[in-house]
Protein backbone atom coordinates (compact mmCIF):
# COMPACT_ATOMS: atom_id res chain seq x y z
CA UNK A 1 0.00 0.00 0.00
CA UNK A 2 1.29 3.44 -0.92
CA UNK A 3 0.36 6.98 -0.10
CA UNK A 4 -0.43 10.22 -1.96
CA UNK A 5 2.12 12.88 -1.00
CA UNK A 6 1.02 15.67 -3.37
CA UNK A 7 -1.51 16.53 -6.07
CA UNK A 8 -0.74 18.91 -8.93
CA UNK A 9 -2.91 20.52 -11.58
CA UNK A 10 -1.65 21.85 -14.89
CA UNK A 11 -3.62 24.97 -15.72
CA UNK A 12 -1.74 25.58 -18.97
CA UNK A 13 1.09 23.73 -20.65
CA UNK A 14 4.19 24.16 -18.50
CA UNK A 15 2.33 25.71 -15.54
CA UNK A 16 1.64 23.54 -12.54
CA UNK A 17 0.12 24.32 -9.14
CA UNK A 18 0.09 22.17 -6.04
CA UNK A 19 -3.41 21.62 -4.71
CA UNK A 20 -3.82 21.92 -0.94
CA UNK A 21 -7.40 20.69 -0.85
CA UNK A 22 -9.13 17.51 -2.07
CA UNK A 23 -9.08 17.29 -5.86
CA UNK A 24 -11.95 15.90 -7.95
CA UNK A 25 -11.03 13.20 -10.45
CA UNK A 26 -13.70 12.54 -13.08
CA UNK A 27 -14.33 9.12 -14.64
CA UNK A 28 -13.20 9.05 -18.27
CA UNK A 29 -11.46 12.44 -17.94
CA UNK A 30 -8.95 12.76 -15.10
CA UNK A 31 -8.34 15.70 -12.76
CA UNK A 32 -11.04 18.35 -13.01
CA UNK A 33 -9.67 21.48 -14.68
CA UNK A 34 -6.37 19.89 -15.68
CA UNK A 35 -5.07 20.86 -19.12
CA UNK A 36 -4.11 17.22 -19.77
CA UNK A 37 -7.52 15.81 -18.81
CA UNK A 38 -9.59 13.82 -21.26
CA UNK A 39 -6.60 12.33 -23.05
CA UNK A 40 -7.45 8.87 -24.34
CA UNK A 41 -6.15 6.44 -21.72
CA UNK A 42 -3.50 8.78 -20.25
CA UNK A 43 -5.82 10.80 -18.04
CA UNK A 44 -3.75 10.92 -14.85
CA UNK A 45 0.02 10.89 -14.45
CA UNK A 46 1.63 9.43 -11.31
CA UNK A 47 5.26 9.57 -10.25
CA UNK A 48 6.91 8.23 -7.10
CA UNK A 49 9.01 10.15 -4.60
CA UNK A 50 11.87 7.65 -4.99
CA UNK A 51 11.88 8.33 -8.75
CA UNK A 52 11.89 12.08 -8.12
CA UNK A 53 14.92 11.63 -5.85
CA UNK A 54 16.71 9.74 -8.63
CA UNK A 55 16.01 12.65 -11.00
CA UNK A 56 17.46 15.09 -8.46
CA UNK A 57 20.61 12.96 -8.21
CA UNK A 58 20.91 13.14 -12.01
CA UNK A 59 20.58 16.93 -11.66
CA UNK A 60 17.37 16.84 -13.73
CA UNK A 61 19.62 17.27 -16.75
CA UNK A 62 17.23 16.11 -19.45
CA UNK A 63 14.82 18.18 -21.47
CA UNK A 64 11.87 16.04 -20.39
CA UNK A 65 12.75 16.31 -16.71
CA UNK A 66 12.41 20.08 -16.86
CA UNK A 67 9.10 19.91 -18.73
CA UNK A 68 7.54 16.91 -17.02
CA UNK A 69 4.53 17.51 -14.74
CA UNK A 70 2.77 14.76 -12.80
CA UNK A 71 -0.72 14.95 -11.28
CA UNK A 72 -0.06 12.72 -8.28
CA UNK A 73 3.14 12.10 -6.35
CA UNK A 74 3.19 8.80 -4.47
CA UNK A 75 5.35 7.18 -1.81
CA UNK A 76 5.92 3.62 -0.60
CA UNK A 77 4.64 1.96 -3.78
CA UNK A 78 6.31 1.24 -7.12
CA UNK A 79 3.39 1.48 -9.50
CA UNK A 80 5.72 1.14 -12.50
CA UNK A 81 6.41 -2.47 -11.49
CA UNK A 82 2.72 -3.43 -11.80
CA UNK A 83 1.36 -4.84 -15.06
CA UNK A 84 -0.81 -2.82 -17.43
CA UNK A 85 -4.48 -3.21 -16.58
CA UNK A 86 -3.85 -3.26 -12.82
CA UNK A 87 -6.54 -1.38 -10.94
CA UNK A 88 -5.64 0.85 -8.01
CA UNK A 89 -7.83 2.60 -5.49
CA UNK A 90 -6.58 6.10 -4.78
CA UNK A 91 -8.68 8.06 -2.31
CA UNK A 92 -12.28 7.69 -3.48
CA UNK A 93 -11.29 6.82 -7.06
CA UNK A 94 -10.66 3.61 -8.95
CA UNK A 95 -8.03 3.90 -11.68
CA UNK A 96 -6.47 1.51 -14.17
CA UNK A 97 -2.82 1.56 -15.19
CA UNK A 98 -2.79 2.15 -18.94
CA UNK A 99 0.82 3.08 -19.69
CA UNK A 100 4.17 2.78 -17.97
CA UNK A 101 6.89 5.19 -19.03
CA UNK A 102 7.00 8.16 -21.35
CA UNK A 103 8.41 8.27 -24.83
CA UNK A 104 12.08 9.23 -24.66
CA UNK A 105 13.12 12.09 -26.91
CA UNK A 106 16.83 11.64 -26.19
CA UNK A 107 18.85 13.84 -23.86
CA UNK A 108 21.94 13.94 -21.67
CA UNK A 109 20.53 11.34 -19.27
CA UNK A 110 19.77 8.77 -21.98
CA UNK A 111 23.17 9.44 -23.60
CA UNK A 112 25.04 8.78 -20.33
CA UNK A 113 23.64 5.40 -19.42
CA UNK A 114 20.47 4.82 -21.44
CA UNK A 115 18.35 4.72 -18.28
CA UNK A 116 15.84 7.54 -18.24
CA UNK A 117 13.63 7.48 -15.17
CA UNK A 118 10.77 9.17 -17.01
CA UNK A 119 10.91 6.60 -19.81
CA UNK A 120 10.64 3.78 -17.27
CA UNK A 121 8.92 4.89 -14.05
CA UNK A 122 6.13 7.34 -14.91
CA UNK A 123 2.69 5.73 -14.73
CA UNK A 124 -0.44 6.84 -16.57
CA UNK A 125 -3.94 5.79 -15.56
CA UNK A 126 -7.52 6.11 -16.72
CA UNK A 127 -10.14 7.01 -14.13
CA UNK A 128 -12.77 4.26 -13.93
CA UNK A 129 -14.67 5.59 -10.91
CA UNK A 130 -14.34 9.25 -10.03
CA UNK A 131 -14.13 10.90 -6.65
CA UNK A 132 -11.89 12.99 -4.47
CA UNK A 133 -8.22 12.45 -3.71
CA UNK A 134 -6.23 14.37 -1.10
CA UNK A 135 -2.72 14.33 0.25
CA UNK A 136 -2.34 11.44 2.69
CA UNK A 137 -4.84 9.16 0.93
CA UNK A 138 -3.81 5.55 0.40
CA UNK A 139 -2.92 3.94 -2.92
CA UNK A 140 -4.07 0.32 -2.85
CA UNK A 141 -3.68 -2.33 -5.54
CA UNK A 142 -7.10 -3.89 -6.24
CA UNK A 143 -6.37 -6.38 -9.04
Amino acid sequence: MGKVTAIYQSIEKGEQIRLDQPALFIAGFGLEGDSHGGRDRRQVCLFGLSSIEQLKEADGAGLCTRRFKQNITTADIKLFKLPLGTQVKIGETLQEITQIGKKCFGCEIADQDGKCILANEVVFTAVIEGGYIKEGDFVTVIK
